[in-house]
């Protein structure tokens, strides 16, 4: 048994030593300006702004390539923060931010097809082929995608009803 467990634990020792080597000999530069960009964004790479992920969009947008209002999910106060950051004037009248949503199922529509699933860039929805589906309200950024390819039109997205935590007054109009 030692004989076998012995050449594997060396051979794992070695490549793990080779990898750490390699992160550091390779390792790639990023401006601290597009990891500050990064820090603001929600996190959520759901892919709404049309990049990938939130990295690359943080990229995009230190170089200038990308507006500050990309981010649908973040909304205006990650728009805000990023215009802060970068100091560019900031122009919101173009910006709809509706407030915080998340998709709903409506259980007498649904179907099962799983096709909102295999969609959803946060694995929010749960469910299998032909039983009912269910979004987890905490790992949905309301990006429509589920919405989209729904074949029933069961899914809609909902503003998030405001709870103890979440509730704010609103500022009276001058």
């Amino acid at each position: 048994m030692l004989m076998s467990v012995l050449p594997l634990t060396l051979l794992g020792g070695v490549l793990g030593f080779l990898l750490g080597v390699a992160s550091r000999v390779l390792k790639v530069e990023r401006s601290n300006v597009a990891e500050e960009i990064e820090q603001l964004l929600p996190g959520t790479q759901c892919g709404q702004c049309g990049n990938p992920s939130c990295g690359a969009a943080a990229e995009a947008v230190a170089a200038g390539d990308l507006p500050a209002t990309f981010c649908p999910p973040g909304g205006k106060a990650v728009a805000e923060a990023i215009a802060a950051r970068l100091g560019i004037p900031l122009d919101l009248s173009g910006m709809c931010d509706e407030g915080p949503k998340v998709a709903r199922v409506d259980e007498s529509l649904c179907i099962g097809c799983t096709r909102c699933i295999k969609i959803c860039p946060t694995d929010a929805i749960l469910g299998s082929a032909k039983h009912l589906h269910v979004v987890f309200a905490e790992a949905c950024t309301a990006c429509g995608k589920c919405e989209a390819v729904c074949p029933t039109e069961c899914i809609r997205l909902e503003p998030v009803a405001p709870t103890l935590q979440t509730w704010s007054w609103s500022q009276p109009a001058l």
